[in-house]
C-alpha cells in the first residue's frame, strides 16, 4: 500500500533550510573524520569512530528535520562541531561557520514560516 489515504503536510522552509545545512554538513563530517584520522590528532579507531556516530546523527537529524526532535539533533551536530576545534582548530573554525550558517537558517526560516503561516490558513 501507497499510503494514498494520507496527506502529507507542506515541508516548512525551516525544515528545508535544515536539511540541505545538514546533507552538506555530511559530506563536511566525512572529510573531517578523515583529516583528523589522517592527521593522526586522535587514535584511528576513536576519529572514525565518532565521525561515523556524528555520520548517523546527521542522517537522524536530516530526516527528521520536520520535527522539533529533528531540530534538537541539528543543535547537537552544531556544538559536537563547534567542541572539534578542540580536537583539530580547522575542523572546529569549520564547525563554527556551519553553526552560524545554521542559526541563519533557522531563524530565517522560522520568520519566513511565521509569515506564511496565516496565508496559507495556519496559525
Amino acid at each position: 500500500m501507497s499510503g494514498a489515504g494520507r496527506t502529507r503536510r507542506p515541508r516548512s522552509v525551516t525544515a528545508s533550510l535544515a536539511s540541505i545545512v545538514l546533507a552538506i554538513e555530511f559530506v563536511v563530517v566525512v572529510l573531517a573524520a578523515l583529516v583528523v584520522f589522517g592527521l593522526r590528532a586522535l587514535p584511528a579507531p576513536l576519529a572514525l569512530g565518532v565521525g561515523g556516530a556524528l555520520l548517523l546523527l546527521i542522517a537522524i537529524a536530516a530526516g527528521l528535520a520536520r520535527t522539533k526532535a529533528g531540530l534538537a539533533l541539528g543543535w547537537i551536530v552544531q556544538v559536537v562541531l563547534v567542541a572539534a576545534i578542540v580536537v583539530q582548530v580547522a575542523v572546529g573554525i569549520v564547525g563554527i561557520l556551519f553553526a552560524a550558517l545554521w542559526i541563519y537558517c533557522i531563524v530565517t526560516g522560522g520568520r519566513i514560516d511565521r509569515r506564511a503561516a496565516p496565508a496559507e490558513g495556519r496559525t
